[in-house]
């Protein structure tokens, strides 16, 4: 019986592997990322989101069975909870974010990409007045440095996850995002766009997730 109940087990685990397709993602976000399939990471930006400047595209594969669910956590970078970058310095000012994906199947032919479709939640917004900026001595949580924090949801990027009621991507231009190194690197497929949260400099953390059937 432990036997046969050993067999199916195996029968049924390569049966799903069976079923699994291979996939090529390409990723490119000020500052850094990470990626999930299904809730579970199959990439992170390999430059640390402590590095102030970080502009490079990440090339990858990853192995998933269809429908899957591909989860975006997406940072610009910031010294600390007032989202100001180069603080104490005469370039002090509000970062400014932005990404591009896209995803081709093992053929060549293209399965996912970037765009409004993507249903998002902005967990980290700082600071709530652009005039923090200005301030000699910026303390995060005083005055104009108020941020706001909101805890990342259990399991959001999964398919039992309801993200009803996350809002759409927002699509950027290349002007607006002004997109710097590894950008470049990569043949973006037209229909792949430019997004963030709705305000490119207070939104500093950002989840996005879409559905690939």
């Amino acid at each position: 019986m432990h036997l046969k109940l050993a067999l199916l087990t195996a029968c049924t685990a390569l049966a799903s592997a069976a079923h699994a397709d291979t996939f090529a993602a390409d990723v490119w976000v000020d500052n850094w990322f990470s990626m999930s399939v299904d809730g579970v990471q199959v990439a992170e930006d390999s430059v640390p989101i402590t590095t102030e400047r970080s502009f490079n595209a990440e090339s990858f594969t990853f192995e998933a069975e269809r429908p899957f669910v591909i989860g975006l956590t997406m940072k610009d970078f910031k010294e600390n909870d007032t989202g100001l970058e180069y603080i104490g310095t005469r370039r002090q000012q509000m970062g400014d974010g932005g990404a591009i994906a896209q995803i081709h199947d093992a053929d060549g032919g293209l399965v996912a990409v970037t765009d409004s479709e993507w249903q998002c939640l902005v967990i980290h917004k700082a600071p709530l007045d652009p005039a923090c900026a200005d301030e000699s001595d910026p303390v995060a949580g005083e005055g104009a440095c108020a941020f706001e924090i909101t805890e990342e949801p259990e399991g959001w990027d999964t398919a039992d996850f309801d993200a009803s009621g996350w809002t759409a991507a927002t699509e950027h231009s290349a002007r607006e995002v002004s997109p710097k190194e590894g950008y470049d690197q990569i043949d973006w497929d037209p229909s792949a766009k430019l997004i963030w949260g709705p305000d490119l400099k207070t939104d500093n953390t950002i989840l996005c997730r879409l559905t690939v059937e």
